[in-house]
């Protein structure tokens, strides 16, 4: 798929140095199609490293995509710098008087916190809000899934005994959603969190679907069952090097953390880890990008209601 970026995006090169396709604006707009509107509000603390991961996850269909980055205004990024948000990211003031095809909204470093106490809780509410009229489907990632559930459904997140940090196996429970179409009966992908969803919580909900769960890091996927809210509590768009990162880092920061489960070859956290979710992760998100943005979303953005 043709990514349409900034030009001097810093991800655009390290994406075209994997021969990704990367489209500059100058090519894109010879181009006679409508490429699709996806939003991404990036709520990670490292920025560029998250959007070069969503880029690549975005990059396997023939669609073009325009991809916009969004940032919060009651919240100041201190790992990102000023120059880069304000070259590359928008506030919702200015997303808002738009429609798009797609919204990403992705995981956050706040999940040990009780939703109501986070400082941008009530602006991620009115995202979410807006988002039910104004976007074709919507792509919730691990504490996003969670906040997702929790301001749509009511659903409680629980705080796990223990942070869950590797690469886990997942079931797929109903092979005829096309969300989950072209993946093998049992996948992999990784996970880092310190809280969950519990299954029990959303069969209660007839309007969502559990469409893949494993036996240790519980609920993977889940559904609404017209595609417009779609819920990952893992990280299938994760770097091969990102777990073992984040293992070095809070290592360094004497927090003892476990070694990432199913991802260092031996458990030697010093090793190259194993690459085994990548073929997930491309088919996850052009399942989600053609079947759920493309194949639905009307060629006027105006007309979604």
């Amino acid at each position: 798929m043709p990514i349409r970026v900034q030009n001097d995006l810093p991800a655009k090169s390290i994406l075209e140095a994997e021969n990704i396709f990367i489209m500059d604006e100058t090519r894109a707009v010879s181009q006679e199609i409508r490429p699709l509107e996806i939003l991404i509000l990036n709520l990670m603390p490292i920025k560029e490293d998250t959007e070069t991961q969503l880029l690549r996850a975005l990059s396997n269909t023939p669609l073009q995509v325009n991809v916009n980055f969004l940032m919060l205004q009651t919240h100041r990024s201190t790992h990102t710098s000023y120059t880069h948000l304000n070259k590359f990211y928008i506030y919702f003031d200015e997303a808002r008087q738009h429609k798009y095809d797609g919204l990403i909204i992705t995981g956050a470093p706040v999940e040990n916190m009780e939703f109501e106490d986070i400082n941008y809780w009530d602006e991620l509410k009115e995202i979410m809000e807006w988002s039910k009229h104004n976007v074709t489907s919507t792509l919730h990632i691990c504490w996003g899934c969670q906040a997702g559930l929790y301001y749509h459904y009511g659903i409680p997140k629980y705080q796990r005994e223990t942070k869950l940090s590797g690469v886990y196996e997942h079931e797929v429970l109903n092979r005829k959603i096309p969300l989950v179409r072209s993946l093998d009966d049992y996948f992999y992908m990784p996970h880092s969190r310190n809280t969950e969803v519990h299954r029990e919580d959303i069969l209660k909900h007839p309007d969502l679907m559990i469409l893949a769960e494993s036996k240790e890091a519980g609920v993977g996927i889940v559904m609404r069952r017209d595609g417009r809210q779609i819920f990952i509590q893992g990280h299938p768009e994760y770097d091969r090097m990102t777990l073992s990162n984040e293992y070095h880092r809070d290592l360094k920061k004497g927090m003892n953390p476990s070694i990432p489960v199913n991802y260092f070859e031996h458990d030697d956290p010093f090793s190259k880890p194993i690459l085994k979710w990548r073929n997930m992760a491309n088919t996850f998100y052009s399942n989600w990008l053609n079947y759920y943005v493309y194949q639905v979303t009307p060629y006027l953005l105006d007309a979604i209601n």
